[in-house]
């Protein structure tokens, strides 16, 4: 088997040559941390593009083998098979100094690294592919982004979906032709580094039970005790903390890890210590009370305000600032966000049905005053604000402004210093239509003509945009991921964290922050995804989240003394599920010193769920966002 096409010769692969190592496997379920491997499949392949190993085996997971109907594989079929610990050396000897490749390549990497654990192994892989990932910076004018649509895309037969024998092979299939697609447009390969990982390092915590009232505010002195209130404990005390925590927890009281203007009391009998709680308490006004008025309080606890009341039978939530951020206070640039618009609707589905993509209106008279719509433009060269003026002017003409060059990209607008863009050279032999900044003035509606119609296109959202997620009538909300991409940096890093809020834009416990470190939130309804780096990608299971998280803020953070503004352009694009194409996106370019930005929030509204961009920068580091949302920080 070769990976190579006769059309892609080897001279032409260069930075495409790896050794290889092709991954499949099919689970009892989605939680790598819990569910179990029912079959895995490996294919190797060398720099020169032929095969040099395959391998391919049922295993017995020891436990109930899960969504029979998608994978078919039943306890009886995986009677007598192998254990993984059985196999995992020789899985780990094909792994060995390869690039391990798979489609949602976090997914497969995730459940081998917690098979390898607990068989007390090292998974040994230093780098993976993914050819989602790979396939999104291509950007083929496909429906989705699923492995047979691809597939189907690229021409390469699908016999057994599902089967990790036979996906592996349209793996295979599928990486020559998005390899062939790199090169000829030039793009560096999304591989993410992957240091090694024991199960005790990255298995989440156990959920902290989440309180089920909204906090009330602060305990008026002499007042009593009101469920839902933030408690915080510091210093000794006379009962176990344990003790007094159960009780508090039992109440329906909300117990902290730390201080914040939002903490209703602190519970201290050294007020005087100079505990950093103590002196957050002092800066902040919060009550103090010590352990004996703590305890006498605890038994006559007042009725709160459930956080279900409030979201299903109260009136809806008013529609939260955009420029909000916490108690951080808002740095007066070019980013500020814009006011909000109405919210656009996107198409609702049918029960059981996908979530449909929004389909592009064909060309019309009416649409003089949209003459770039279904156009995606890159803007080159320029001072930062010509820049954003031009990508800006796109998206009014009803286009969308693009940040790095793609099979999608139909237009090329060149500022002052745009020949000198590296890209140039494979955007002229590539045939792309290159424009002055005059078209931008009056592109004619006739110039549509020239452009490949797609079968799709995203809702093109402004800076302040906001849109309803669809959702499936009478079901649950999908699994919504929401990926941010840049132009690739070589003297900075770029970090997308999330934060889980309450009603009073804070988190409910430190765990609600999710970043790099702390890749998951407790209950997994929250995860950060890596695909490269140049994007990366917060999922969210809008659906099991708990009714105290009213909304998820994304936001990035560039590390060292770079800003947002030397990376440019930010793309933000909203999708139904890991393979799904993006239903909205939005270019975020207003940045210039900052060193943090927020993103897009997805809030409730009532019963919806709805996703707006942001795009407001702070020229504070993420320390002081953390801190802001009621993050613990340690100075």
């Amino acid at each position: 088997m070769s990976l190579l096409s006769p059309s892609f010769d080897m001279p032409a692969m260069g930075a495409y040559a790896y050794d290889w190592a092709l991954v499949d496997v099919e689970t009892s379920g989605l939680v790598a941390r819990r569910d179990r491997i029912l079959s895995v499949a490996v294919i190797t392949i060398g720099p020169d593009g032929e095969q040099t190993g395959e391998f391919s085996t049922l295993l017995d997971p020891g436990c109930d083998p899960g969504p029979v109907e998608v994978h078919g594989l039943t306890a009886e079929r995986l009677r007598g098979a192998p254990t993984f610990d059985q196999v995992a050396g020789r899985i780990g000897a094909m792994l060995q100094d390869r690039v391990l490749v798979a489609h949602n390549a976090q997914f497969d990497y995730d459940f081998l690294a917690h098979e390898f654990a607990r068989a007390r192994m090292w998974l040994p892989v230093s780098q993976r592919l993914c050819t989602l990932a790979l396939n999104r910076q291509v950007d083929p004018p496909t429906d989705d982004m699923k492995l047979g649509t691809l597939a189907a895309h690229y021409g390469v037969p699908q016999q057994r979906a599902h089967d990790a024998s036979d996906d592996t092979r349209v793996l295979a299939g599928i990486l020559r032709a998005s390899l062939r697609e790199a090169a000829r447009l030039d793009l560096p390969l999304p591989l993410v580094a992957c240091p090694p990982r024991t199960e005790s390092q990255f298995t989440p915590k156990p959920p902290k039970t989440p309180c089920a009232y909204r906090n009330p505010g602060r305990m008026v002195p002499g007042g009593p005790l009101r469920q839902g209130m933030k408690i915080a404990i510091t210093g000794e005390t006379a009962h176990a903390r344990t003790e007094l925590v159960g009780r508090a927890v039992s109440a329906g009281l909300n117990l902290m890890s730390s201080v914040s203007r939002h903490t209703s009391v602190l519970v201290t009998n050294e007020p005087a210590s100079g505990s950093a709680k103590a002196r957050r308490a002092l800066a902040e006004g919060v009550p103090v009370i010590d352990e004996p008025t703590f305890l006498r309080l605890l038994a006559d606890v007042r009725p709160g305000t459930a956080h279900e009341t409030a979201a299903v039978k109260g009136a809806p939530a008013a529609e939260p600032e955009a420029e909000r951020a916490g108690t951080v206070e808002p740095v007066p640039t070019a980013s500020s966000a814009a006011p909000a618009p109405e919210a656009a609707a996107l198409p609702a589905a049918s029960p059981g049905v996908p979530v449909p993509a929004p389909r592009r209106p064909k060309p019309s008279a009416g649409a003089a005053d949209k003459p770039l719509a279904g156009r995606r433009v890159l803007v080159l060269g320029g001072a930062h604000a010509d820049a954003v003026a031009a990508r800006t002017r796109v998206v009014e003409l009803g286009g969308s402004a693009a940040v790095n060059l793609s099979a999608s990209v139909t237009d090329v607008v060149l500022l002052p210093e745009g020949e000198g863009d590296r890209r140039m050279k494979r955007i002229t032999a590539l045939g792309l239509p290159v424009h002055d900044p005059h078209w931008l003035a009056s592109p004619a509606v006739a110039d549509r003509t020239a452009v490949a119609l797609r079968p799709w296109e995203p809702h093109v959202m402004p800076r302040g945009g906001v849109i309803d997620l669809p959702m499936p009538h009478g079901g649950p909300a999908p699994e919504w991921y929401v990926t941010a991409g840049w132009a690739p940096q070589s003297d900075c890093g770029i970090d997308v964290v999330a934060f889980l809020l309450d009603e009073d834009e804070q988190v409910t416990f430190d765990e609600d922050f999710i970043f790099y470190g702390a890749p998951e939130s407790p209950a997994g309804t929250v995860r950060l995804l890596t695909g490269g780096p140049a994007e990366q990608t917060i999922a969210l299971d809008l659906a099991s989240l708990p009714p105290a998280t009213r909304k998820i803020v994304v936001a990035a953070a560039v590390d060292g003394v770079a800003t947002f503004g030397t990376v440019g352009a930010i793309q933000i694009g909203a999708a139904p599920g890991s393979s799904g194409a993006p239903l909205a996106r939005a270019t975020l370019d207003a940045a210039t010193t900052e060193r943090t930005m927020l993103l897009a929030e997805i809030y409730r509204r009532g019963p919806v769920w709805r996703l707006r961009a942001i795009g407001q920068g702070y020229d504070h580091g993420l320390d002081a966002l953390a801190r802001g949302y009621g993050v613990t920080i340690a100075d």
